[in-house]
């Protein structure tokens, strides 16, 4: 029997980080390092994924759960009485430390990769919400703004409230700064929660302004004049929100600090409490590791015939 290979890209956030979850609009790119599955389909129903993370031997008919493996899982198992017995392969060159959407990637490779197998092709926006309706089943919440990049491509504007995402020309030279330790986005949303429960309405409001700085900033980015310019102060303002709502902690604003000395914009990516900072422009800071942010434009694929 053939086999055929997907892959998908990592992403991160520009900005949109926490107000996404509540409803608001969130601006994330694709990055150019990639996850990849080679699928080799069997004669049995035998499931067996070789990977870096876990080794996994199973069945379709009674597939059980590996907590490495889940964002591959869960597709599997949606899809499990139209499958045959796979092999899976998984390959991935994203830096398992930062925070740059590998468990999106993943989901989104496998769906992409599942579209030989299937009787009908979904679209990607099909592909998106069967994406986020898993996301929300294995961890509870979530946005899906990693797995959209990842599928799509380049620079998107997801709105979660449609949904709908939209391809935004746009593509910086980035670097992201690692802190050197990263607190699970599950506990850094707990935490938030606990805080802000007692001020429900001034949460929400600092929710809404978050997004109204998403939409000035794809605003600035239609801009023939000025537009970087103006960007860039949009991009250090979502940082200031952030710290309102708590989530930077003394050495990510060291960072931010050590980067906007330069004369870079930056601000945290992601959940925030460690992970890495975002500086719009190549940079490399003493001390911490500085990785490349280079946008790809190629989103999820596969080479089946």
């Amino acid at each position: 029997m053939n086999t055929w290979t997907s892959s998908a890209p990592a992403s991160t956030m520009l900005l949109g980080e926490h107000a996404v979850v509540y409803g608001e609009p969130a601006l994330v790119c694709a990055l150019d390092y990639w996850l990849t599955i080679r699928w080799q389909p069997r004669h049995d129903r035998r499931l067996i994924i070789h990977s870096a993370l876990a080794e996994h031997d199973t069945t379709l008919d009674e597939l059980t759960d590996h907590p490495q493996l889940r964002f591959v899982l869960a597709p599997l198992r949606h899809y499990a009485s139209q499958l045959p017995g796979l092999t899976l392969t998984i390959d991935s060159q994203i830096p398992h430390t930062m925070g740059l959407g590998s468990s999106a990637a993943a989901l989104a490779a496998t769906l992409i990769g599942l579209q030989p197998l299937l009787p009908q092709s979904p679209g990607r926006l099909d592909q998106f919400e069967l994406g986020l309706t898993l996301i929300r089943q294995i961890q509870g919440r979530g946005s899906g703004a990693d797995l959209a990049a990842s599928l799509y491509g380049g620079t998107v504007l997801l709105q979660p409230r449609l949904p709908t995402i939209t391809p935004i020309p746009f593509d910086p030279e980035m670097t992201l700064i690692y802190s050197g330790y990263k607190t699970p986005t599950a506990e850094v949303l707990k935490q938030i929660k606990q805080a802000w429960d007692p001020l429900p309405e001034l949460r929400d409001s600092l929710y809404h302004l978050m997004g109204d700085t998403v939409r000035q900033a794809v605003k600035a980015l239609a801009l023939d004049a000025d537009a970087q310019k103006l960007f860039s102060r949009l991009f250090n303002t979502y940082h200031g929100l952030m710290d309102a709502l708590g989530v930077c902690d003394l050495t990510l604003a060291k960072i931010v600090y050590q980067v906007r000395e330069q004369g870079l914009a930056a601000k945290i990516s992601g959940a925030g409490l460690g992970d890495c900072v975002l500086a719009l422009g190549q940079i490399d800071l003493p001390g911490y590791h500085c990785l490349p942010a280079t946008i790809t434009e190629q989103g999820a694929w596969h080479d089946a015939p």
